[in-house]
């Protein structure tokens, strides 16, 4: 799988994160198939990588 280098990514955090912004996940968009996730706490830290398909399942079923 290739490396998607930061500077490529848009990071954005939940509209239900809290007043302090920094408790929630934070995805990035700009890539077709993937989904990088990291941690809003230690966005230089490891990311996770999710298919996009994948992503938005586990989304949706959160949702429920």
């Amino acid at each position: 799988m290739r490396t998607i280098p930061d500077h490529e990514l848009s990071w954005r955090k939940s509209t239900y994160s809290g007043p302090g912004g920094d408790d929630c996940l934070e995805v990035a968009h700009g890539h077709p198939t993937l989904t990088p996730v990291r941690d809003s706490k230690n966005p230089l830290g490891p990311k996770l990588v999710f298919r996009s398909a994948a992503w938005s399942a586990f989304v949706e079923a959160v949702k429920m």
